[in-house]
């Protein structure tokens, strides 16, 4: 059963007094929220069957050093570019300026440089990428490498170097606040831009569109490295009052993990497998599935920690006030932080 992220309290509530599904489909990032909430059951994934799978779809169905899910699919951002307007994926940011800049001198239909999710209330999800290439993020790590909620970075000097660059792509109106969830795809398979950033969701439209394009790792920034997406993870969950607890057991660990369920699924979604067999299959026959790995190879699985439900609002709205310039980076960004680190006080 697959629910969507603003049914996870009602999925919470039937759980509580067991009338809730025995086996769930969600994201990796619900997991701390589910565990906190007692809502789901650890499950025993020996180590031979565990390492059949990508490492970093095993890091991401963890918490507390406890599996508490199995991967079907990993997914990731990266960039898209309609060939016939930009033929060469673009190493650098300039790179991607400038290919952009020729592509609208040449179609007038060409309007927008860079196709991005900002919108006016903005995308954490999408503002990710431009602090990680400097080095910065959301939160700092523990020595056991989870995520720590108590060392929030949205202001740290790394991350503020990714928020210059924001606000720089603003004021030279590279990115807008124009352009959010509601038309960022329509933009490019309208054929008005020359690059999108955005994950496998968006190529069936593409396709049907007829527009002929290519997947490419995210540029790299002016003075940092190349900008990583975060890693979206999807797993099977077993209720924590599953009135059929023992089948629902044997199905995740037994029948999930086999290549011919991973290729069913990839199938039916199109997401690319988290079973490393079935992936190298996938892989093998779909260019696409390669490229997608390629652009996420070094992206780090989005936090699981229920803090990350302090962050979405504040981090999304400081990137879109400095892309439009109401706002510069450091004071902005400083308040985000302490907007962040207030509400996560606030929940725990």
């Amino acid at each position: 059963m697959q629910i969507a992220a603003e049914t996870r309290k009602q999925f919470g509530d039937a759980t509580k007094v067991g009338k809730g599904p025995d086996i769930v489909v969600g994201a990796h990032d619900w997991l701390g929220e589910l565990v906190q909430n007692g809502t789901v059951a650890p499950i025993q994934l020996d180590e031979a069957t565990a390492a059949k799978f990508a490492p970093a779809s095993i890091a991401a169905s963890q918490f507390d050093g406890q599996n508490y899910g199995v991967p079907f699919s990993i997914e990731n951002i990266a960039l898209v570019r309609n060939t016939d307007l930009a033929p060469d994926a673009p190493a650098t940011l300039d790179d991607l300026l400038t290919a952009a800049k020729a592509a609208k001198a040449k179609d007038s239909k060409v309007s927008v440089l860079l196709d991005q999710s900002v919108g006016k209330t903005g995308n954490a999800y999408y503002t990710y990428p431009w602090l990680s290439a400097y080095g910065g993020g959301i939160f700092g790590v523990k020595d056991n490498g989870d995520y720590d909620p108590d060392k929030v970075i949205v202001n740290s000097a790394e991350s503020l170097k990714g928020a210059e660059q924001l606000a720089q792509m603003g004021k030279d109106k590279v990115l807008s606040t124009n352009v959010g969830d509601d038309n960022a795809e329509g933009i490019f398979t309208g054929g008005k831009s020359p690059f999108f950033i955005t994950g496998p969701w968006s190529i069936p439209n593409i396709k049907k569109a007829g527009i002929n394009y290519g997947i490419s790792p995210l540029p790299s920034l002016p003075g940092g490295d190349a900008m990583q997406p975060f890693l979206g993870v999807q797993l099977f969950y077993v209720s924590a009052k599953a009135n059929n607890a023992t089948l629902a057991q044997e199905f995740v660990t037994n029948y999930v993990p086999t290549k011919d369920f991973q290729l069913a699924m990839f199938d039916a979604g199109g997401r690319p497998p988290a079973l490393t067999e079935a992936y190298d299959e996938v892989a093998a026959a779909d260019p696409d599935v390669k490229a997608w790995y390629e652009a996420g190879k070094d992206g780090k699985p989005m936090p699981n920690i229920p803090a990350m439900n302090s962050v979405w609002g504040p981090l999304g709205q400081a990137a879109s006030d400095v892309i439009a310039g109401k706002a510069e980076p450091k004071a902005r960004f400083d308040a985000a932080q302490k907007e962040i680190v207030a509400n996560i006080k606030k929940a725990s």
